[in-house]
């Protein structure tokens, strides 16, 4: 038994270190070789992290994200971060919803999917599309360049405002509304995603026809690896 004199500090400790524990970084741990928290490697950028705070189309937090963080490969964020410093001149930013997803993410949207009479998202994020033909349609798969971690889903913001630039669709949107190079869109909204496009294919990005937000590091350093590391 601990002498009186000894138990209170040690108690102290005790609780002090409880409460350490508790108020930990979200982003603590250590990540793979090559990967960086984005949040940490560039701080200026917005950040909505959709699949952790749960307003996506699964309608939850998704399987992975553990934490409110983008993660993504070293070359991807480098790159990244030079579009950053190239919209700040214009008073503009960028706002990040989503980067590496981790392979227990893509299954859960698998999973998702398959639920054809859980609905509840439809009128955000799908209202002319027939669940049923999630697959069909390539809006699900079973695979992801997300998991490969150089894909990052964004958007451009007002930095006097934060107001999102019109993009003519919500991010995760199904339907043709969010091909980049739909032509029914108006004039202000196809300016505004050329914008996006432009600037990230001139820091070697390049987009993915079917969603305006989705963009791919041309020389992405892990071309064949689906990576299923937590987000923390």
């Amino acid at each position: 038994m601990f002498p009186r004199t000894q138990l209170f500090p040690r108690l102290l400790f005790s609780i002090l270190a409880f409460t350490l524990l508790l108020t930990a970084p979200a982003f603590a741990g250590e990540l793979p070789k090559s990967f960086v928290r984005l949040n940490q490697f560039i701080p200026d950028a917005t950040y909505d992290i959709r699949y952790y705070n749960g307003h996506n189309f699964v309608g939850e937090r998704v399987d992975g994200y553990t934490a409110p963080v983008v993660i993504l490969t070293t070359e991807a964020a480098t790159a990244l971060k030079q579009v950053q410093t190239n919209l700040k001149p214009f008073n503009l930013g960028l706002k990040i919803f989503d980067g590496y997803r981790p392979q227990q993410a893509v299954d859960h949207f698998a999973r998702w999917a398959k639920d054809i009479n859980d609905t509840r998202t439809k009128p955000e994020f799908y209202p002319d599309v027939d669940k049923r033909n999630l697959f069909r349609d390539g809006y699900i798969a079973a695979k992801s360049g997300h998991s490969r971690g150089s894909t990052v889903d964004l958007t451009i913001i007002d930095l006097a405002t934060k107001t999102e630039l019109d993009m003519g669709t919500p991010f995760d949107f199904f339907g043709p509304k969010s091909w980049p190079d739909n032509k029914s869109i108006p004039p202000e909204v196809r300016a505004n995603r050329a914008l996006l496009q432009t600037i990230m294919r001139n820091n070697g990005f390049k987009h993915l026809k079917e969603e305006w937000w989705h963009f791919t590091l041309k020389n992405e350093p892990y071309t064949d690896t689906y990576f299923n590391f937590p987000i923390n």
